[in-house]
């Protein structure tokens, strides 16, 4: 198994993906690792700028590492571009932060207090009614 390297993967499929990947040869076959795969399409604002729109390569999973059998590529390009890995990186640390991150209960989520208070208050709004 060779290291970790950041790597563009046009998919037989057509699909193009950017990733960490990794190589491993399992008897016969060589199959890529892929960890946290996004897709980026590039976005036109009325003034001619353009930025891109990073996605998670496969939106109904959580999963973050993926299995490419070497035979599903048609191409792969190994990346040195400090922008894309940037932000590559900045995206799986955000996703990482959302996974990771409880919310914190707020006056914005409803009332906060506890259950006495709150059987009390709906005993008072009972009996006045």
């Amino acid at each position: 198994m060779e290291d970790d390297f950041y790597a563009t993967l046009k998919l037989k499929s057509g699909e193009e993906i950017f990733a960490k990947v990794a190589a491993s040869e399992e008897e016969d076959r060589t199959m890529l690792i892929v960890s946290n795969p996004i897709t980026l399409t590039e976005v036109k604002i009325k003034n001619g700028i353009a930025g891109y729109k990073v996605e998670p390569w496969l939106k109904t999973t959580k999963e973050d590492m993926f299995i490419i059998n070497l035979d599903n590529i048609l191409t792969m390009s190994e990346s040195n571009d400090i922008e894309m890995i940037h932000m590559y990186q900045s995206f799986v640390a955000h996703n990482e932060g959302e996974i990771n991150q409880k919310p914190k209960p707020s006056k914005k989520m409803g009332y906060i207090s506890s259950v006495n208070d709150a059987k009390d208050i709906l005993e008072k709004l009972y009996k006045k009614s």
